[in-house]
C-alpha cells in the first residue's frame, strides 16, 4: 500500500494536497509519505515474525535524515556502504550497533571509523578486505565482527546493472571457495566470524530466485555454523516494487487496472523462505531499500513548455535527469500523473527535462492528458534511487524534499542555493 491518491480531482499525499506543497516549496520537489515508509517496514517485519530477524534498511536507496529517523523509530537497522552513510545514520539517531557495513571498496579510514562506532558486522567481499579489516582492528586493539559475502551464482533475472549474484559481478566470493576463505579467516586473531551474507540483486518481483539461492546455501550455512558458531545469516535485499500500474495487483497496486496481475509481497516472500530458515536457529538479516522507500516518494515537476513537432508532443518540465536519473540510466518506468486530474482524450507525449542531453527524458510516447504550461505532474515511485542519486550537472541545484505525516508536513531538505554548487572550488592563483 501507499498513501498517494486522488481525492476528487486533487492528488494527495496522505492528508495533504500535493499541489499546495509545490506552490509553497517550488519544483522540482520530492514528497515522502511517512505512513508508507512505516507501513512497508511493518509489513515485512510482521511477515518475518516466524524467525528472529533484523531489517537493515539500505541507506543507499534514500538517505534523507527524516527517512532514516522514521525507520530507526520503527526499530530498524541499516545497511551502509560508506562511512558517510554511517555518519548520516548516526546524525539521524540510528544505532551503529544495528548497522551492517557492505561494499567492495572499504578504505582503512572507513573501517577504522566503523570499528570505533561499533557496527554490528562488516559484510566482507574479498580476502584482501579480510586482511585489511584484521590489520586495522589489530591497530585499534579490537576484534572486528565480519560476515563473508557468498556469491551463490544465481541469476536473479533482473536488469544487468542491478544484478549482483552471479560470477560475472564484482560482488562476493564464489560459492565453491567460501569454506576455504572461512577457514583462513578463522586464523586471523582480530576477526570474529559473526555471520554469512548474500545478496543476489535488486527489483526482484518473483520469489523463486530468493528460494533457489537460500536452498543452495543452506547446507553451507549449517556447516559454517557448526564450525564457527555463526550468529546470523543475511539474505540481502532485493524485494521489488510496482512501477507500472499495468503490472500491479492487490496490496501493491497504485490504482485499479484491468491488466492487474500478482506480484511478490512480503507474505509470499515469508511463506516460501521461513520454513527453510527456521531450522537454522540463526538470526536472519534482511537489507531492503526500494521495497520500503520506493513507493513512499514522488517527484513533482512543472511543465515549462509544450513543444509540438510534426511527429512529437514534448512536455518540457523543470525536473531533469540530475534530479531523477533512473529513466536515463536504467530505461526505468515511472508512472506520471497530473496533480489536477484531467478528463478527455490522451495525447502521446514525451516528458523531457531541460538538460542538454538526448537521454534527459522521463518517458516517450506515453498517453497523457492534454497539458499546458504551468501544469504540475508527479513522477511516482521515486522514493528510492531518486534524490539520493541527484547531481549538479548543468549547474542545477539539488531539489527540495518534504515529509508528510497525516495532515502535517515539513521541509526535510532545503533547495540547494546555486552558489553552494561551487562553494568548495577556487580559481588557481596564477589565473587571477
Amino acid at each position: 500500500m501507499h498513501s498517494f491518491r486522488y481525492s476528487g480531482k486533487k492528488f494527495f499525499c496522505e492528508g495533504v494536497d500535493v499541489q499546495a506543497l509545490a506552490e509553497k516549496f517550488g519544483t522540482p520537489l520530492y514528497v515522502y509519505s511517512q505512513a508508507t515508509l512505516e507501513g512497508h517496514f511493518q509489513k515485512l517485519d510482521q511477515a518475518m515474525s516466524g524467525v528472529e530477524h533484523l531489517i537493515c534498511f539500505a541507506v543507499k536507496s534514500n538517505s534523507n535524515l527524516s527517512v532514516l529517523r522514521t525507520l530507526a523509530n520503527q526499530g530498524g537497522g541499516f545497511d551502509i556502504v560508506s562511512s558517510g552513510e554511517l555518519q548520516r545514520v548516526i546524525a539521524a539517531g540510528g544505532d551503529p550497533r544495528r548497522c551492517v557495513f557492505a561494499g567492495v571498496g572499504k578504505s582503512e579510514e572507513e573501517i577504522e571509523f566503523a570499528l570505533r562506532r561499533g557496527v554490528y558486522s562488516f559484510n566482507v567481499e574479498s580476502e584482501a578486505e579480510l586482511q585489511r579489516i584484521n590489520r586495522v582492528a589489530a591497530g585499534l586493539k579490537k576484534v572486528a565482527p565480519v560476515a563473508i559475502r557468498v556469491n551463490p551464482n544465481v541469476d536473479a533475472g533482473t536488469h544487468a546493472k542491478i544484478t549482483t549474484g552471479t560470477y560475472e559481478n564484482k560482488f562476493g566470493i564464489a560459492f565453491e571457495e567460501i569454506e576455504g576463505v572461512y577457514a583462513r579467516a578463522s586464523k586471523l586473531k582480530h576477526l570474529q566470524l559473526r555471520g554469512l551474507q548474500m545478496h543476489i540483486g535488486s527489483q526482484l518481483t518473483d520469489v523463486k530466485p530468493f528460494e533457489l539461492a537460500v536452498r543452495k546455501i543452506l547446507p553451507l550455512v549449517e556447516r559454517l555454523k557448526a564450525k564457527y558458531a555463526l550468529e546470523f545469516l543475511s539474505i540481502g535485499g532485493g524485494l521489488g516494487i510496482v512501477y507500472d500500474p499495468a503490472l500491479a495487483s492487490g496490496e501493491e497496486v497504485w490504482w485499479e487496472t484491468p491488466a492487474a496481475k500478482k506480484i511478490l509481497t512480503p507474505k509470499t516472500y515469508a511463506e516460501r523462505l521461513i520454513p527453510l530458515l527456521q531450522p537454522l536457529g540463526l538470526r536472519i538479516l534482511m537489507e531492503p531499500g526500494r521495497f520500503i522507500s520506493g513507493n513512499a516518494g514522488i517527484l513533482v515537476t512543472k511543465v515549462e513548455y509544450v513543444k509540438r513537432t510534426g511527429k512529437k508532443n514534448f512536455l518540457i518540465v523543470d525536473a531533469a535527469m540530475n534530479d531523477l536519473i533512473r529513466p536515463a540510466f536504467y530505461d526505468a518506468y515511472h508512472e506520471i500523473v497530473p496533480l489536477r486530474q484531467k478528463a478527455g482524450v490522451k495525447v502521446a507525449s514525451d516528458v523531457v527535462g531541460p538538460i542538454c542531453e538526448s537521454g534527459d527524458y522521463f518517458c516517450k510516447d506515453r498517453p497523457l492528458p492534454k497539458l499546458g504550461e504551468g501544469d504540475l505532474l508527479a513522477l511516482l515511485s521515486a522514493g528510492a534511487y531518486g534524490s539520493v542519486m541527484g547531481s549538479n550537472y548543468n549547474a542545477r541545484p539539488l531539489a527540495a524534499e518534504v515529509l508528510v505525516n497525516g495532515k502535517q508536513f515539513a521541509p526535510v531538505r532545503e533547495r540547494q542555493p546555486v552558489k553552494e554548487i561551487w562553494a568548495g572550488e577556487k580559481v588557481a592563483a596564477w589565473l587571477k
